[in-house]
């Protein structure tokens, strides 16, 4: 039995990189950087070019620029990570019951909240109206004719929603008398 190391696996000293500031001869030039390209200098080059990459800077550092970036990346955003054009949907199609719970529940994204808004403003009166018609015992066919308008304006109200998010950039179609009030409801918050 031997008392010598070999029994251990055994390691290669340590070699600095071939880059290393330290091991480099005093020039005028900067380091050799062999797997960035040789016309990028870490300066101007973007990451894409082989620069550094950046972090919170932009190239006009501007910060009416950086918020307006901000902003249009926030507007895809909700708080909860689900789809815009799926919620603003979802906004219209339970009625006054689907209005609330977004604007309970979705605080961050304002095209959410605006057809939110715009969903409480537009069926609240609907479902009213249609309980009141069943109370008050109107005809069948009336009663008919209230329930297939309360639906058709929820369903083209939730299609045009999805669409304009899907579609339109998020372009907000407002209703007349009722669109305007829910974006000054939006822009009063």
């Amino acid at each position: 039995m031997s008392t010598s190391s070999s029994h251990f696996a055994s390691f290669a000293a340590y070699t600095p990189p071939p880059d290393d500031p330290a091991l480099l001869p005093t020039t005028s030039k900067a380091p050799a950087r062999p797997w960035f390209p040789a016309h990028a200098s870490t300066q101007d080059a973007s990451y894409q070019s082989g620069g550094m990459p950046t972090f919170n800077a932009s190239a006009s550092s501007g910060s009416a620029v950086e918020e307006e970036a901000e902003s249009q990346q926030n507007q895809w955003e909700t708080r909860h990570g689900l789809r815009v054009d799926m919620l603003a949907a979802f906004a219209y199609l339970l009625g006054p019951i689907s209005a609330l719970a977004l604007l309970i529940i979705e605080t961050q994204n304002d095209y959410v909240r605006f057809h939110a808004y715009q969903s409480a403003l537009l069926t609240t009166p609907l479902v009213v109206i249609r309980i009141f018609a069943s109370l008050l015992q109107f005809p069948g066919w009336m009663r008919t004719i209230l329930t297939l308008l309360m639906i058709g304006s929820q369903l083209y109200m939730a299609i045009r929603a999805y669409l304009d998010a899907a579609n339109n950039g998020l372009a907000r179609f407002r209703l007349p008398y009722i669109g305007p009030i829910a974006a000054r409801w939006l822009e009063e918050e």
